[in-house]
């Protein structure tokens, strides 16, 4: 049997026994709690959250913070713990953005809405980020209770949400989508020109209307760092599909 798909669905709990996932495709899947026996993993990519993660009895996720971090000596600013933190963080994403969008702007227009691998295009990856920046900054943080642009593009596993309209399928220009993001660029930034490690440590106020995230206090702390490590991750694959589509 092959050529199975699976979606929206909860497996929690099931066996496999002397099944065969060859060449098998799984995102956006939990495996918290995951054990595996007497596997074969040979030519294996995984990349996601990690924590506590046993291979063959060794927990490899601190060599591979380790690897990251020397590969990209930039990361470890990437988990900041105070307001300056935060500002250099900022700085920095601004700067490595500004170097990947050059880039994107020397592709034929087209290339810029096709996806490599079934992940997200660069356009598609920008309008993700603006939404991230409306969810939990102008959102969360600065409770405007609705901060959406028309183009923002939510994360692919987020079914309806009231208060929020998503055309998934818009193909704005890569110059349309850049002036939206030029204003939430430089509204994080203004927000963290004013940072204090005391904001940083406080709650958000509620918003009642509804949208995402969802109508709760966050720690302010939180909600910034999503931002950041959104900024850094999709830009890293970004530059991975540009170095596919350079190659076209």
């Amino acid at each position: 049997m092959t050529d199975h798909t699976f979606e929206e669905q909860d497996l929690s709990g099931a066996r496999f026994r002397m099944v065969s996932l060859r060449g098998a495709r799984m995102d956006g899947v939990d495996l918290s709690g995951l054990k595996v026996t007497g596997g074969w993993l040979d030519g294996v990519d995984i990349s996601g959250a990690l924590r506590d993660v046993r291979l063959n009895g060794v927990d490899v996720v601190p060599l591979v913070e380790a690897e990251l971090d020397r590969r990209h000596p930039q990361r470890a600013l990437m988990r900041p713990v105070d307001a300056d933190g935060f500002r250099r963080a900022w700085q920095v994403l601004e700067g490595l953005w500004a170097g990947t969008v050059e880039r994107a702007r020397r592709l034929d227009p087209g290339l810029l809405h096709e996806r490599v691998d079934g992940e997200w295009s660069f356009v598609e990856t920008l309008r993700h980020l603006n939404f991230a920046t409306d969810a939990w900054v102008r959102r969360a943080v600065l409770g405007d209770p609705s901060p959406w642009d028309r183009w923002d593009l939510p994360h692919s596993e987020m079914g309806e949400v009231a208060g929020l309209v998503v055309d998934r399928s818009a193909r704005p220009s890569l110059e349309e989508v850049l002036a939206v993001r030029a204003d939430r660029v430089a509204g994080v930034r203004e927000l963290f020109a004013g940072l204090s490690d005391e904001r940083l440590a406080s709650m958000t106020v509620p918003v009642v209307e509804p949208g995402y995230p969802e109508s709760q206090a966050f720690e302010v702390r939180r909600c910034l760092g999503a931002v950041v490590s959104e900024e850094w991750e999709h830009r890293l694959f970004a530059e991975r599909d540009l170095d596919v589509l350079t190659g076209r």
